[in-house]
């Protein structure tokens, strides 16, 4: 790693979310050749081996953005020949676990080839801003990761691990690096993206009409259009006109069954009858032979996705370990006055940019976890009683990468102990969050925690001291009985935030650039502080 490479980094992660803007002199850049290119990355010698050769290797990159685009282009390549590679391989996958390892790694492999082609072809066009650029490059490096953990899950790390070679993520991590140096905050003005209709923003917020107006309603009782919701979604979504949104009213009922929105259905919305009464549940779990990934009830993918009044409730339980009610790596997504309930790993924030608002999550080990760009505003978090033995842990961020623009930001929010647990509360401890990954990036405003919480409120990762240096954990005036931060953790990458200018880099606007997409859904939310 180069010296100017150390000093750069070293000042991208003191300042939290955004990166530093120092960058070569137009001079250096206009004379640096291909090994010069590479030397100003985090992995030089992978750089300089896929760029120093045919068809690369005479180009003199002219400019920042002409080399940021080769070496997307590069990771691509290298990723076109992982999935190539991972499809030769399904003939080995004899038993259950690696089948189900390989089915998500070959459909994160082929969303990883999606966000890096978009990326690509944004650049070409110059259509794309530079940080919805890291927002997708993010989620390409995020993929594989999940990938990689899945494998873990289920102890087939020999089947993916010639796929996922250090080379392939070095090279995305290098795409971010480059991005990240040319990425500057953006001052979002409020208005609708071109891809949203007048007629859209009502949606979440009244359904008198849904029945009518839907493209396909949902009920137990035989009242609507299908009984399934798959089946809606899926007849909608092929005879959809356009880019039009495609809305399904999901009625009344307990829904049992797990569904995938993949990433070629686009602004899909499911509307029900509110969290008390539309429920979709499963009980898929790793101990059931799924990876965490994998054992979703609801699965998105497709942009634009939107679920207001829906309880998603995985019913696996505590002793079934990891078991997802949601997986969102849906960009521009909202949830609004939804519940998530399940024990370990219930609501899985994936990737890409979410919002979620007056939202019920229930869960008790890192059960709010992922690497997406994230801010829950409003919502209330009950923390439930585990097995004994166990603690609970509310968050778990999965930044690998400190050019990665993701974070979990809880807002303006509720942290109470749920009805389980309240008669224990004092038999078990309630942590705020532990490090997943090396960058984990989770922050706490203006939120009520209870008395549940440790006096610590972190918590380190398997008895060691991994990310405790590198992750940015921060609170900001909280309030409560387990709000203190007098007996916190003293890690050099905790942060008590006093500074309201610090503080809304973690904001709606900033974190997830709400202002320019979320007026347009009807949601209210509150861009600052």
């Amino acid at each position: 790693m180069t010296t100017k490479f150390v000093i750069f980094l070293l000042c991208c992660l003191s300042l939290g979310p955004f990166f530093c803007n120092s960058q070569p002199s137009d001079q250096e850049e206009s004379n640096g050749d291909i090994d010069w290119w590479c030397s100003s990355t985090p992995h030089p010698e992978t750089c300089k081996y896929f760029m120093c050769r045919p068809p690369y290797s005479d180009i003199k990159p002219i400019g920042r953005d002409q080399f940021r685009t080769m070496t997307v282009r590069v990771a691509l390549e290298q990723v076109h020949s992982a999935r190539k590679h991972a499809k030769n391989l399904r003939r080995e996958c004899r038993s259950k676990r690696k089948k189900a390892v390989w089915r998500d790694c070959n459909k994160l492999l082929s969303n990883t080839v999606l966000q890096l082609n978009r990326t690509i072809e944004g650049f070409l066009a110059n259509q794309t801003s530079d940080v919805d650029a890291q927002t997708w490059l993010s989620t390409a490096l995020t993929n594989l990761e999940i990938c990689r953990s899945g494998s873990l899950d289920l102890n087939v790390t020999e089947l993916i691990s010639p796929i996922l070679t250090s080379n392939m993520s070095h090279l995305i991590s290098n795409c971010l690096a480059v991005n990240g140096v040319l990425m500057e905050h953006q001052d979002y003005k409020d208005g609708f993206p071109s891809w949203v209709t007048a007629g859209e923003r009502k949606l979440l917020q009244s359904s008198v009409t849904l029945s009518r107006t839907a493209n396909a309603v949902v009920a137990m009782d035989g009242s609507g259009h299908f009984r399934s919701i798959q089946a809606a979604i899926n007849y909608a979504a092929s005879r959809r006109v356009g880019n039009a949104r495609v809305v399904i009213y999901v009625k009344r009922g307990v829904y049992r069954e797990n569904i995938a929105i993949s990433s070629t259905m686009n602004k899909v919305t499911l509307i029900g009858d509110g969290l008390r009464y539309t429920i979709i549940t499963g009980s898929r779990s790793v101990a059931g032979g799924y990876t965490t990934y994998s054992s979703a009830n609801l699965g998105v993918d497709g942009i634009g996705f939107m679920a207001r009044g829906i309880t998603f409730r995985n019913t696996a339980g505590p002793q079934r370990g990891q078991a997802v009610a949601l997986r969102s790596a849906s960009d521009l997504s909202v949830f609004y006055a939804c519940g998530f309930e399940g024990y370990q790993d219930t609501l899985f924030v994936h990737a890409q940019r979410q919002f979620y608002k007056n939202c019920y999550i229930y869960g008790t080990i890192d059960f709010i976890f992922g690497n997406a760009a994230v801010v829950f505003q409003n919502c209330i978090i009950y923390v439930r009683k585990p097995l004994w033995g166990q603690v609970n842990v509310i968050t778990a961020q999965g930044r690998a990468d400190p050019f990665q623009n993701t974070g979990i930001s809880i807002h303006n929010s509720r942290i109470v102990a749920a009805r389980d647990l309240r008669p224990a509360v004092g038999s078990f401890n309630t942590y705020l969050g532990r490090p997943w990954q090396l960058y984990s990036r989770t922050v706490f405003l203006k939120t009520y925690m209870d008395g549940l919480i440790n006096p610590a409120g972190w918590l380190p990762w398997v008895n060691t001291n991994f990310g405790q240096n590198t992750v940015y954990y921060g609170e900001y005036n909280n309030f409560g009985p387990g709000a203190s931060t007098r007996s916190r953790v003293r890690w050099r990458g905790y942060h008590v935030i006093t500074s309201a200018n610090v503080a809304s880099r973690f904001t709606v606007a900033n974190l997830i650039a709400g202002r320019a997409w979320l007026p347009s859904t009807g949601v209210p939310f509150i861009a600052g502080l």
